[in-house]
């Protein structure tokens, strides 16, 4: 494949030492699932860490080759002279506890229970993921990221970075994101939990006792969050109003092109995802509010960072509007912090942050260039 890292193989760390989460339960062990791209310099001080949104995983990019199907899902942003040059950087994607893709997760088995965790698995949030990306990197011996970069929720990783490691972190790549959810969001996130919650197979979040899945629950979460990542004007263009017959059949089942299409992605989702892991990241979305702490002052939650930030919003993203991205950039400027801003004009909502414009990649790949810049003064 052009310009793709090729064929990669995930890879799994292990921690013994007790994670204590931000709700006041405690992780004893756990491991975590991760992939690396490029190569570690000498000096260490090329990493960059790749941090997932609400579905992804650790495979950000190239291609498994038992199925080269399975590409990662930022596989356009990152690899051999892509805007994250894996010719220049080492490139690290991690998937979080709390996770289904091999990290310690609902599904996981409890070693002191010998059964899954279940219901019984922790709260986990924003801070207590960031806690344990620096445990592996502590293990990689990685002392500082050249970046740490996500999209959406993965961008509220990067912001938390900045504030809870300042030395650790020199760029702080924010994309798609909020300084916390509004309550149209959380109020979105409480209709797809609800969705799965009262799905029959459920079982209160022990399924997996009774080789059951919450498929239904699964799909409406999936195609109710769907809605909300593309806007309006991008569904319009990619269906319309088609009709899957070309005529009006007078029934409740599929008739439009649209509905087809949220059915396909609800069952595609609920074949690979977890009930569990969808409550836990959406909840740890609602939870994220650094300036909580700061009697609502986002610049004073901000003040300990010390990394340069770039920042990029999308206008037709209504779930994470530009207006969210610049109260970030306010607070930062208030801070006297080195910020980048870009607000793109995409129709594509909120998904615009994973796909091919060339004005957003291209800002990307100068904002990289200006770090490997740094980076070779530095040496």
């Amino acid at each position: 494949m052009s310009n793709s890292v090729g064929a990669v193989t995930p890879q799994t760390m292990h921690f013994d030492t007790p994670l204590a989460c931000r709700s006041g339960a405690v992780l004893d062990a756990y491991d975590l699932m991760y992939e690396t791209y490029g190569t570690l310099n000498a000096e260490k001080s090329n990493a960059v860490l790749v941090c997932h949104a609400l579905n992804a995983s650790h495979h950000v990019a190239g291609f498994y080759a038992e199925d080269p199907r399975k590409v990662g899902w930022w596989d356009n942003m990152i690899g051999p002279g892509k805007p994250l040059d894996t010719d220049k950087f080492f490139v690290i994607g991690v998937n979080n506890p709390g996770g289904c893709f091999g990290s310690t997760g609902p599904a996981s088995i409890n070693p002191k229970t010998g059964k899954a965790y279940g219901s019984s698995f922790p709260v986990v949030t924003v801070e207590d993921w960031v806690e344990a990306q620096a445990r592996l990197a502590d293990r990689l011996g990685i002392a500082r990221f050249a970046a740490v970069m996500g999209g959406s929720l993965g961008a509220m990783q990067a912001l938390q970075w900045a504030i809870a490691f300042p030395e650790r972190i020199a760029n702080s790549i924010v994309i798609a994101a909020a300084p916390k959810l509004s309550a149209q969001n959380i109020a979105f996130n409480e209709v797809a939990r609800q969705a799965i919650t009262t799905d029959p197979d459920f079982h209160g979040g022990d399924f997996y006792a009774y080789n059951v899945i919450p498929r239904r629950g699964l799909r409406l979460a999936r195609m109710i969050g769907h809605i909300t990542y593309l806007s309006d004007d991008a569904m319009m263009e990619k269906f319309g109003r088609s009709l899957r017959s070309g005529a009006i059949n007078f029934h409740f089942d599929v008739d439009f092109e649209v509905e087809s299409y949220l059915r396909h992605q609800g069952d595609k989702f609920s074949e690979y995802f977890d009930a569990n892991t969808y409550l836990l990241i959406t909840r740890a979305l609602d939870y994220f509010d650094p300036a909580a702490a700061c009697d609502g002052d986002l610049a004073r939650a901000l003040a300990p960072a010390t990394a340069k930030f770039f920042v990029a919003s999308f206008t037709s993203d209504w779930r994470f509007a530009p207006e969210r991205s610049r109260e970030i950039v306010k607070a930062l400027l208030d801070n006297r912090a080195s910020v980048c801003y870009a607000e793109i004009n995409a129709p594509h909502g909120h998904d615009a942050f994973l796909l091919d414009d060339e004005r957003y990649l291209a800002l990307v790949r100068a904002y990289f260039e200006n770090v490997a810049n740094d980076l070779g003064a530095q040496v």
